[in-house]
């Protein structure tokens, strides 16, 4: 007698092969063999996924927006029938409630700021901290730190979250008002929003009040008076000019540094199989984050060469020179160092400094003109971004 793989797979059915009753050991031992090669075989296919991925910036033409509509539209040609559903702006959860949703498996992805993330964690105002990263060379070398490599684990650890990666804000990040913040003494006494706690302290030394908002509450509350300015990225300026039609930078992270983190939540992300999550990995680290990063660098020239103005009493994006970065350099002294070990535990003290000292000899080693980034072609790119009609 002879039979094929095909006929035993149907013994689980028939008991029966070419004719010839089988016993019904053998029936057992062969349907629990090809249920076996089933599973086997299920494990090997891609799981088609629904992901609700949380950031508290607005919706394009915001540049972290527009990678993540990128990882939208690849996701479901990478894993079909998959679907990324976006909530900006706090639609769905602040990056703190994020978090938290993660930790406890009702929530998939996270693009948050680890500035943000300290209200839940005060250790992630660790890599917080303007006028540290000044190159777009060494923020290349954010990931490599010993610092992120600590707060990568400290997610996993003690908020079960998986950390991909990181993510650019805007280089040039900086304020926005009704009028010309150039100097340290215009901030004094003016209501400003900032990002996050660590942007505080800096506010503070600057002689503003801050106000912590999320990002869909900033246009009413300038449009309101409530606001006098507002700390954010080129990208989330551009979405507000109206309402604050000055915006100030003092050179990249002159202003604010901060950065996005992206990460899963790794009860979710134990649920899949082995070749699905290799799947978005692959897809988040070798594309989505590279893209991300020339998108952004590519939307601040792109607002920069629109909007910019070397005329500080006109309304549009002025950079501060040498000289006035200086004042601002000065008036902040240590006051973010002082306010981030005020606010975290003893044991984390080491690793601010630490901070401190990697971010600043990454910019000295990495001087400008020395990221491939600055030779991105954004003529290839432009086409992500709204055309003029």
């Amino acid at each position: 007698m002879t039979s094929t793989v095909a006929d035993f797979a149907r013994v689980g059915k028939s008991g029966w092969v070419n004719g010839v009753a089988l016993p019904a050991l053998v029936v057992a031992a062969v349907a629990v063999g090809t249920g076996m090669a089933t599973d086997v075989l299920a494990q090997d296919k891609l799981q088609p996924v629904v992901i609700r991925l949380v950031a508290d910036h607005p919706p394009p033409p915001h540049p972290a927006a527009i990678s993540q509509a990128y990882f939208q539209k690849r996701l479901a040609e990478v894993i079909p029938g998959s679907e990324l559903r976006l909530y900006h702006a706090g639609a769905l959860y602040t990056v703190p409630e994020a978090l938290e949703a993660m930790s406890e498996g009702n929530l998939e992805m996270t693009w948050g700021q680890f500035g943000k993330t300290a209200a839940s964690d005060r250790w992630m105002n660790v890599v917080a901290g303007p006028m540290l990263l000044t190159t777009p060379a060494a923020m290349e070398q954010f990931d490599k730190f010993e610092t992120v490599a600590m707060l990568k684990e400290r997610f996993a650890k003690n908020h079960n979250v998986m950390v991909f990666g990181t993510a650019h804000m805007s280089m040039y990040m900086g304020a926005g008002a009704k009028q010309r913040l150039q100097s340290p003494g215009d901030f004094k006494a003016r209501k400003i929003r900032s990002m996050g706690p660590a942007e505080n302290a800096a506010l503070s030394a600057w002689g503003a009040s801050p106000v912590t908002m999320t990002f869909g509450d900033v246009p009413p509350a300038l449009q309101t008076g409530v606001l006098d300015g507002l700390l954010t990225s080129l990208g989330g300026w551009n979405s507000v000019r109206n309402q604050a039609p000055y915006f100030t930078v003092a050179g990249i992270n002159g202003i604010v540094g901060d950065y996005y983190w992206i990460g899963a939540s790794q009860k979710w992300w134990s649920k899949l199989n082995k070749p699905t999550q290799d799947a978005i990995k692959k897809l988040v680290v070798e594309e989505v984050l590279p893209f991300q990063h020339k998108i952004n660098w590519c939307n601040d020239q792109r607002v920069l060469k629109q909007f910019g103005t070397d005329d500080p009493s006109k309304p549009g994006i002025y950079v501060l020179s040498e000289k006035e970065r200086k004042a601002f350099a000065e008036a902040l002294g240590d006051a973010t160092t002082k306010w981030v070990k005020s606010n975290t535990p003893a044991d984390a003290h080491s690793w601010v400094d630490r901070f401190v000292k990697e971010a600043r000899a990454a910019s000295a080693a990495h001087p400008m003109g020395t990221s491939q980034l600055e030779k991105t072609d954004c003529a290839a790119l432009a086409h992500y971004f709204p055309q003029k009609k």
